[in-house]
C-alpha cells in the first residue's frame, strides 16, 4: 500500500471515528433533554418525587421511577406511567425488584447501630433488619426464639414500627422501649406484656423508624431486610431463615 492510500484511509477513518463521536453526542444530548423534560412533568404532577427520583430505565422509551423501594416507569414522552415488574426473561432477572433490592440495601447503610435495638452473637456472620411491632403476635414469636438466631450467628438489628400509627399503645410502648436504660431487655419485656424501667428521651427515632419501614415498602410486620436488600415479609423460624441467608451467600460466591 503506498503512502498516499495509507493516509487517505488513516484519514477517511479518522473522520469515520469523529462523526461517530458527533452522532453519540447529539443523541446524549436528546436523551438529556427528554430525561429532563421527564423530569419536569413528575416533580410538577407528584409532591412527593424529586426530578433526581427520575432515572434511564433498564428498558429503551421508559425511564425508570424510583421513591426508596417503590419502582414504577413513565414513557419517555411522559404520557404513560406503569407499576408493576419489568422481567429480563433472557436472564430471569425481576429488574423491578433488582432495583427495589438496591435502594433498601442504599438505605439500610445509612443506619448506624446506635439507631437500632441490636441483638448480636459473639461471631456475627450475618445480619438482619428488623421491624417489629411490640404487640403483633409474629413478632414476638420471632422474638421468643432470638437465642437461636444468634447461635446461629444471625445478628438482628430491630427496627421499631408500630403497626397502627403515632398515638396507638403500640406506639407509645416503643417509645418506652427505646428510653429505657437496657432497650434489649424493654423491647423483651414488652414482648411478654410485662413492666420495665423508662425515662424521658428524644422518642424520634420511633418515627424515623416508621417512616423507613414504609420506604423499605414492608407490608406488615415483623419484616426482614437482609444485606443485599431482599426483603422477606412475616416470620421465618431461625433454620429457615439460616437456610435462606446460606443460599443467598452461596449465590454471590
Amino acid at each position: 500500500m503506498s503512502s498516499k492510500t495509507t493516509i487517505r484511509h488513516s484519514f477517511c477513518v479518522a473522520v469515520t471515528f469523529v462523526a461517530g463521536l458527533a452522532m453519540s453526542a447529539a443523541l446524549a444530548e436528546e436523551v438529556d433533554t427528554e430525561l429532563e423534560q421527564v423530569r419536569s412533568k413528575v416533580a410538577e404532577m407528584f409532591d412527593t418525587l424529586e426530578p433526581e427520583d427520575v432515572k434511564p430505565g433498564p428498558v429503551d422509551g421508559w425511564y425508570l421511577v424510583q421513591k426508596g423501594s417503590v419502582v414504577a416507569y413513565i414513557s419517555a414522552d411522559g404520557r404513560y406511567l406503569m407499576q408493576g415488574d419489568i422481567i429480563d426473561l433472557d436472564n430471569q432477572v425481576n429488574l423491578s425488584e433488582r432495583s427495589r433490592n438496591l435502594a433498601r440495601r442504599e438505605l439500610m447503610s445509612t443506619v448506624s447501630d446506635d439507631e437500632v435495638i441490636r441483638f448480636s452473637p459473639a461471631e456475627v456472620k450475618y445480619s438482619v433488619a428488623v421491624f417489629t411491632d411490640v404487640e403483633c403476635t409474629y413478632c414476638r414469636r420471632l422474638h421468643s426464639q432470638i437465642d437461636e438466631y444468634l447461635a446461629h450467628g444471625i445478628e438482628v438489628r430491630y427496627f421499631l414500627y408500630p403497626r397502627n400509627g403515632p398515638a396507638s399503645r403500640s406506639w407509645n410502648t416503643s417509645e418506652e422501649v427505646w428510653c429505657a436504660t437496657d432497650r434489649n431487655n424493654a423491647l423483651t419485656m414488652a414482648k411478654l406484656d410485662r413492666k420495665f424501667a423508662s425515662t424521658a428521651c428524644d422518642t424520634s427515632i420511633v418515627q424515623n423508624h416508621y417512616v423507613m419501614g414504609r420506604d423499605v415498602g414492608l407490608s406488615g410486620t415483623p419484616a426482614i431486610v437482609l444485606d443485599d436488600g431482599t426483603l422477606i415479609s412475616g416470620y421465618l423460624t431461625p433454620d429457615q431463615l439460616k437456610m435462606r441467608l446460606d443460599q443467598i451467600s452461596a449465590s454471590h460466591q
